[in-house]
């Protein structure tokens, strides 16, 4: 085995080691620095040619530069990330090509090319101008395209739309509807012009060419204003609700017996005609499972008051009853309904009594103010609601809600029965009363309210002194209390909504008639 290893370690001896590599002649690539420009890329689907023309024709049927540049802008919402390609970038009812907007770590290249005199081979130089990192892809086929005809109305409407012609959209109405859906022989002028290679045209038979022939669709079917960009369908995989049964086998109507039931007293809006006669149909199959005495004693108050606070009402009962009445659930929806807005807002109201048909109905109205002051807890089980009242020398309560048929106050009490100030019919923002009125009445309790929360009792000298002071500044503001547009209940002090949707036509025509006088002063000054 000795004589078979000392050739082999002789011959090892024999071969060289490998030279040092030297710098100039490394063969690691030159490191240089990347540049802090970004650029955005975006994969036309199309042929453009490097001139000005053809770029901004490319720009155009993207949807321009400020298109392009919101659609990049770092930061920009989802909505505004999306970039549509349009073919027929004039044409509204054209469908575009959606794009992808997706992140990449792209460099962007500067190559030049050096050509050498004496004709031989140039070389080419090649720097980095600047990082890529999004770019804009149009992956998806484009879909069908659709032209209505370009001479009906809604094409019209469209078009006036889209230029902003007063004109042309008030010109608009509704064309007679014809019961012939097909249109004579002849050319179809909402076609095309479009040049399509004949070998992807399918043979027509001589049958389904006679009949194209002889009539056309004269439907008019529109696109709608926005597409799907979903270009493929997914797996819906529709599974039916298990406790889902059939109601009606001829209509297969499903219903789902487990479905909850909420039970609460049935609410109405200020401006709904009528009212409610009785109790939903799903409270009155469960009446039954409640004490009817309870339910009794609540129809036999409804009787003598026909609109309540939840307050006062709980306050009419024993600590347990209220608790039962409370946890319930049921028992006041079987004997009540209650309005989402205007004056009897959150009160609660017998079911076939209309308090805006009525006069005497302001004397339910209920009034209330934002007292930050009231900290928020929660009321123990066996500490009962404390009725609000007011009669101007005790506190009886640190919320500021108020039925006025509970204000005992003397100066008060004169101010609400007056009858000059009652309205003819009753207003979604002060009910019954005039607005002057009812302003009088919240400046007196606000004010009788918070110094009894401050600990003394407000004279009528004061009350009367802030009267005349809020006149004063009413004959010189008349318009310092104007309404909010903004809001929705009336009773909070917003506006009708006729009057809002006046108050911003007319303050843009003032904002339209501001911008025509800038754009033509210059003009005389410069004639």
């Amino acid at each position: 085995m000795d004589a078979h290893d000392a050739p082999a370690a002789s011959t090892s001896a024999q071969t060289p080691p490998p030279p040092p590599a030297s710098p100039a002649h490394s063969t690691s690539a030159p490191a240089h620095a990347l540049p802090t420009t970004h650029f955005y890329s975006i994969e036309y689907p199309g042929y453009v040619q490097p001139s000005a023309p053809s770029l901004a024709a490319a720009l155009h049927t993207l949807g321009g530069q400020a298109r392009i540049d919101r659609a990049f802008r770092r930061g920009a919402p989802k909505e505004d990330a999306l970039l549509e390609l349009s073919l027929r970038p004039d044409d509204p009812f054209a469908h575009p090509l959606p794009g992808d907007l997706v992140p990449t770590h792209n460099l962007l290249l500067r190559v030049v090319k050096r050509r050498r005199r004496d004709g031989a081979q140039g070389e080419y130089v090649a720097a980095a101008a600047g990082i890529v990192p999004k770019t804009t892809r149009f992956r998806s086929m484009a879909d069908f395209q659709y032209r209505p005809p370009q001479d009906d109305p809604l094409a019209r409407l469209r078009r006036a739309m889209t230029d902003l012609d007063v004109d042309g959209i008030r010109a608009y109405h509704l064309p007679a509807e014809k019961e012939d859906y097909t249109a004579a022989a002849g050319p179809d002028p909402s076609a095309m012009d479009v040049d399509i290679d004949p070998a992807l045209q399918l043979p027509a038979e001589p049958a389904a060419q006679s009949a194209q022939e002889e009539a056309r669709s004269a439907l008019r079917l529109f696109p709608p204003p926005i597409f799907s960009r979903q270009g493929i369908p997914q797996n819906y995989n529709f599974k039916a609700n298990p406790m889902s049964v059939v109601a009606d086998a001829d209509k297969r109507r499903l219903i789902n017996k487990a479905r909850w039931k909420g039970f609460g007293p049935t609410s109405i809006a200020f401006a709904e005609r009528g009212v409610p006669a009785r109790a939903p149909p799903h409270v009155e199959e469960v009446r039954a499972q409640y004490d009817p005495a309870l339910v009794a004693r609540l129809e036999e108050l409804f009787r003598t008051r026909p609109v309540w606070t939840r307050a006062a009402l709980l306050n009419q009962f024993s600590p347990a009853q209220a608790r039962e009445i409370h946890n319930s659930k049921v028992v006041l929806p079987l004997t009540c309904y209650v309005f989402g807005d205007g004056p009897w807002r959150d009160t609660m109201v017998r079911f076939g009594y209309d308090p805006r048909a009525d006069p005497q109905a302001r004397f339910y109205q209920k009034l209330y103010f934002r007292n930050l002051n009231h900290p928020i807890g929660r009321a123990r089980d066996d500490r009962r609601c404390v009725l609000a009242h007011l009669d101007g020398a005790t506190l009886s309560s640190e919320t500021a809600a108020f039925q006025l048929c509970d204000i005992t106050d003397p100066m008060l009490k004169r101010m609400i029965e007056e009858e000059e100030d009652v309205r003819e019919n009753c207003n979604e923002r002060d009910g019954w009363f005039s607005s002057h009125a009812l302003e009088r009445i919240k400046t007196v309790l606000r004010h009788k309210f918070f110094a009894l929360l401050e600990g003394y009792v407000a004279t009528e000298d004061e009350c009367l002194k802030l009267l005349d002071q809020q006149d004063g500044v009413r004959a010189a503001r008349p318009f310092a209390r104007r309404p909010r547009p903004g809001k929705h209940n009336m009773a909070k002090g917003a506006m009708p909504a006729e009057d809002a949707a006046a108050l911003r036509l007319r303050a843009t025509l003032e904002r339209n008639a501001a911008m025509n006088r800038g754009l033509r002063e210059p003009t005389a000054e410069g004639a």
